[in-house]
């Protein structure tokens, strides 16, 4: 056993583990300098015999269009050229006709990455999705989202980063040997305390082959003992992004929890997103970091005065004056006004301070060494969405809600107003969150002006939008 280890840890030696993500390492350059050519290259020396050409829905869930290459120039063809779609069946509800929906998948080569779960060999690309003009689709999540992210890169100098923390439940069924944890005493536990500790650090190293920048994974709170309606123990986890942009944070959470799934799947248990499993027990959130980056530098932390770089403040503005417009993305079900109403580290109004987890937004701590050299960028925290949430189209709100704010008396007043330490004084001071589907309607029609500004959101996807939650 310790000959087979010592030739196994040689071997890893003539192949660096970083970077992390493996066709980096086989191509011995970024994923930014990848080629078709490298493509066509990988799948003849590699026997690939799948092609898959992966894209996000209306519903934010990931699909799939496989092709098995006749040839060298049909691989080229699908590599370059991608594939039409019916666009009324994977933007349904948002005003696609099903009598002209005909759109185009356009594959990005940086996105690349062999299927974890495939028996057979696959490759996978990510696609944009293009309209019968070749333009961006404009009901498409992902040309929502890069069109938010150019705005703010156009019109304010900003390069919006950011990451999102998914928490998630595992279920497995009880046996006589389980001795598992207890409510609200899971965060950071180790193994064998928790079940889900090794599914987990699968996923880790999953997503970072596959190219998903990871920051950390740990246990959460969330624990739910079995009951008489379902036999299964569930325990809470949590996977941190590493902070990326826009376009890549929203591609990074569809990805994991596609990975979370295919992993529980392929271990006989059960994964769930659900901002609530049941009633008196935590919920899942999906909270987001935001770091609005300016000539390099990430500018969502205070300076030596103690001030806020005004990009942060109007990004914190934004959060809490159409935070109720933007649960339309970030909370979509029944179940989440369930998780804000328990009051379990989740969000109680409309209100920001610097560590408050009641707070829709907070200004968390960063890690720093001892000499005071911070090692990570600070970010500004989003607490609001949960597990429902479609992360396109609420990064684009978000960004589109930042856009909005103006500098000057009116967001000073703002901020004062919604300060968390002022609200718990004074709790009329700040908007109540909403309560209902109903409310998020009209709330998302007095922020339609600022969603659609630029062109980002298109005005009748989010009256259909409107309409549903209503009904």
């Amino acid at each position: 056993m310790e000959s087979t280890l010592y030739a196994r840890r040689a071997e890893d030696a003539a192949e660096p583990v970083l970077p992390a993500r493996r066709l980096e390492r086989t191509f011995g350059k970024l994923a930014r300098e990848w080629s078709v050519d490298d493509l066509v290259a990988l799948v003849k020396d590699h026997s690939i015999r799948i092609v898959s050409l992966m894209h996000v829905g209306s519903d934010g869930w990931l699909k799939t269009l496989d092709f098995v290459p006749l040839s060298e120039s049909h691989l080229r063809d699908v590599l370059e050229g991608g594939e039409r779609a019916d666009g009324s069946s994977i933007f349904a509800g948002t005003g696609i006709r099903a009598g002209a929906s005909d759109i185009l998948l356009r594959p990005r080569v940086s996105s690349a990455f062999l299927d974890p779960f495939s028996k057979v060999p696959a490759l996978v690309l990510l696609c944009s999705h293009a309209g019968r003009d070749g333009r961006p689709l404009p009901e498409s999540p992902d040309t929502i989202v890069r069109a938010a992210f150019d705005r703010a890169r156009t019109e304010l100098g900003v390069e919006l980063h950011a990451l999102g923390e998914v928490e998630y439940f595992l279920a497995k069924r009880t046996s006589p040997e389980d001795f598992y944890g207890a409510d609200d005493r899971g965060y950071h536990a180790s193994s064998p305390f928790v079940f889900g500790e090794k599914l987990r650090r699968t996923a880790l190293t999953v997503l970072a082959e596959i190219g998903v920048p990871i920051k950390y994974g740990h246990s959460e709170v969330g624990y739910i003992p079995a009951s008489e309606s379902d036999d299964s123990i569930w325990e809470q986890h949590e996977i941190e992004m590493g902070l990326a942009p826009l376009p890549d944070a929203a591609e990074g959470v569809v990805l994991t929890q596609w990975v979370l799934r295919n992993l529980a799947h392929q271990s006989g248990m059960r994964a769930s997103f659900d901002p609530i499993l049941r009633k008196g027990h935590a919920g899942s959130g999906l909270h987001f970091h935001f770091s609005p980056v300016v000539n390099g530098r990430h500018c969502a932390g205070r300076d030596a005065s103690g001030a806020l770089p005004e990009v942060a403040r109007r990004l914190i503005g934004g959060l809490v004056r159409h935070g109720g417009a933007l649960m339309a993305f970030g909370n979509r079900v029944e179940g989440s006004f369930v998780r804000l109403t328990q009051g379990k580290e989740a969000p109680t109004s409309m209100a920001w301070g610097e560590f408050d987890r009641h707070a829709l937004v907070r200004l968390p701590i960063v890690a720093a060494t001892p000499d005071g050299r911070q090692v990570s960028a600070p970010t500004i925290e989003f607490r609001l969405p949960d597990g429902s949430a479609h992360p396109h189209l609420l990064l684009a709100g978000v960004t589109q809600a930042m856009l909005s704010t103006r500098a000057g008396a009116e967001l000073d007043a703002l901020l004062e107003r919604t300060a968390s330490a002022r609200v718990r004084r004074s709790p009329e001071g700040a908007p109540r969150l909403p309560k209902a589907r109903a409310e998020i309607a009209t709330l998302l029609a007095d922020s339609r002006a600022t969603l659609e500004a630029g062109g980002v959101f298109p005005p009748s996807m989010l009256e259909l939008l409107a309409e549903g939650l209503k009904g």
